[in-house]
């Protein structure tokens, strides 16, 4: 899917401000590690305002507004990258943004009907399969091992019996795999945040159908329409946002491993927000992730030679 990508990563752009240029060293010398839990946090944040929106709002509505929401506001920050689109990379935002759409829908769908811990462990299984079948060595093999069973713990063996439940979730789960790979294409297509933007653009655009219909209470109720944008900011444009930088320093293999620390974060804010208990062998759990994201090698691509960058393209 990534078979021409760049041999290396390009800078973010941001606005021409020192706010811009301050955010983009933070972004450039902070551990991938942590701004994976930044990511998490706001991300999960987001998924906390939807739950309770859920009362008031159908779920498929909420996705909707949120990627109106995080479209307007990656759009506003980009300030620019209009032309020189070429037809490849249109596709790919294209792409992106539609399994952005069905992920973010599936996974709303999935939360209303399950704990928003034991949803994001289950919906890891997608991540897992993309690191799976980019690891090379046994160390990785290892750490993928520890991650992948600490997830396991943390979703459980069942998830009381909620078959539709069950079913958006591993749905969301291979769309979420979708969006690695072609999330990595957009963020390393040289058109920086426009074409995460446009992506998300056009993800709204096809929600529209089953988003739309059921809309009516949210443009009436001014407290209702922040809350859904408030969403979409927290939960795509800053948390994808963080995402597609991260894309452009660390192998594809890399990404999908740290995403085990979504799970992690996910169990904690649901414990914080939402009064939803980890049990001892849930904190077990964590700790396989935490194990598994410490023990895994740490390269970036702009560390590695082209030769090794080639090998990853091709897999990818």
């Amino acid at each position: 899917m990534a078979g021409d990508l760049p041999h290396r990563p390009r800078a973010l752009r941001l606005s021409s401000t020192s706010f811009g240029r301050h955010t983009g060293h933070v972004l450039d010398t902070a551990s991938p590690e942590a701004l994976f839990v930044l990511s998490a946090i706001f991300q999960y944040a987001g998924a906390t305002i939807a739950v309770v929106l859920f009362d008031e709002v159908e779920p498929q509505t909420v996705a909707w507004f949120r990627l109106i929401g995080a479209a307007i506001a990656v759009l506003a920050v980009a300030g620019g990258g209009w032309r020189s689109w070429t037809r490849r990379q249109l596709g790919a935002a294209a792409v992106f943004g539609l399994a952005t759409a069905g992920m973010n829908t599936c996974f709303y769908l999935a939360i209303d009907r399950t704990d928003l811990g034991k949803s994001v462990a289950i919906e890891f299984i997608g991540p897992i399969v993309v690191a799976a079948a980019m690891t090379r060595t046994r160390r990785n093999a290892f750490a993928l091992a520890l991650a992948g069973t600490g997830v396991a713990v943390l979703g459980g063996i069942e998830i009381g019996g909620n078959t539709v439940g069950l079913l958006f979730i591993l749905g969301a789960s291979a769309l979420w795999a979708a969006y690695i790979v072609v999330g990595a294409r957009v963020a390393l297509g040289g058109q920086g945040l426009t074409g995460l933007g446009v992506g998300l653009a056009i993800g709204a655009l096809a929600l529209t159908p089953i988003g739309a219909p059921w809309s009516g209470p949210v443009w009436l109720s001014p407290r209702l329409l922040a809350a859904c944008l408030l969403v979409g900011v927290c939960s795509n444009a800053i948390a994808y946002g963080i995402d597609q930088h991260v894309l452009r320093r660390i192998p594809i293999r890399r990404f999908s491993l740290l995403l085990a620390l979504l799970p992690v974060t996910a169990t904690v804010v649901g414990f914080v927000a939402l009064d939803q208990r980890p049990s001892a062998l849930e904190i077990g759990g964590i700790a396989l992730v935490l194990g598994g994201v410490l023990s895994q090698e740490r390269d970036e691509l702009g560390s590695r030679a082209p030769t090794d960058l080639g090998a990853e393209r091709l897999t990818s």
